[in-house]
């Protein structure tokens, strides 16, 4: 039992440094969770995704009028989120060639229906790795894209949102290694701004919320109506119990 004991923690701890590590090693900011919940940041989110992301990552796991439970008409998916001869009751897929994709950009561009579900890593939720990675592009003239991520180190994706975000570069400072002073590391410091985009930084960071948000409720969009329904279970236990431990004491009041 022992022995199964220690595997077991062993093996829980490796899984959890694989998952520290997929993290890229920056800190994650906290995505504002409220947005999930709000009608029209999720269709904001929604338009974003559509005109910057859908077209190099698809979404196969959702239909366009799934939206309609955000608070959208068939008429407006219709006349703003639908392209390319698609239909509302169409998946949300691309009509980009896996194989060229991996010529063009290294790798193929993953699926993003539940990729909000799937990312997490330095204690931080998908939700807050894609808030933050979304936001920390910076210039870097040593990768083919002229681009990378303090996130996602050496990430295939260039910066699609650059021209909203505006451009920066990241600056980082050599420091020695507290534990061995013969060693060194790159610390990152901060961005500094390099030419302004379409949209102020607090106009940027709250659309990349809703943008984060829209991805969180595609990749379970009955979360609100399952956690409403777990409250009512748990209040009904609860009330249940009280009543079922009342009736019991009234049964056996008499036995002694």
């Amino acid at each position: 039992m022992t022995k199964k004991f220690f595997l077991g923690l062993l093996l829980a701890m490796g899984m959890l440094t694989a998952a520290h590590a997929a993290g890229g090693g920056a800190p994650l900011d906290k995505f504002p969770t409220e947005r999930v919940t709000s009608l029209p940041a999720l269709q904001n989110g929604a338009r974003l995704f559509v005109n910057y992301c859908l077209n190099c990552h698809s979404a196969e796991y959702m239909r366009y009028n799934r939206m309609l439970d955000i608070g959208l008409t068939e008429e407006q998916i219709k006349n703003n989120l639908l392209f390319a001869g698609k239909k509302v009751g169409d998946t949300m897929a691309i009509t980009m060639n896996p194989v060229q994709a991996k010529d063009w950009f290294g790798a193929a561009p993953p699926d993003l229906t539940v990729v909000a579900r799937s990312r997490a890593g330095n204690g931080g939720s998908g939700a807050d790795y894609l808030y933050t990675y979304m936001r920390t592009f910076y210039r870097d003239d040593s990768t083919l894209t002229g681009w990378n991520n303090l996130v996602f180190p050496n990430a295939a994706m260039p910066h699609v949102l650059w021209e909203l975000q505006g451009q920066q570069r990241a600056v980082f400072a050599t420091e020695k290694d507290p534990h061995d002073p013969s060693k060194t590391h790159h610390v990152f410091k901060n961005f500094e701004p390099l030419s302004a985009g379409t949209m102020t930084p607090t106009q940027y960071n709250e659309a990349m919320a809703d943008l984060v948000a829209f991805m969180q409720w595609m990749g379970e969009p009955h979360e609100g109506q399952r956690v409403r329904l777990g409250v009512f279970v748990l209040l009904f236990l609860s009330v249940f119990t009280v009543i079922a431990w009342r009736l019991n004491a009234a049964y056996w009041k008499d036995i002694k």
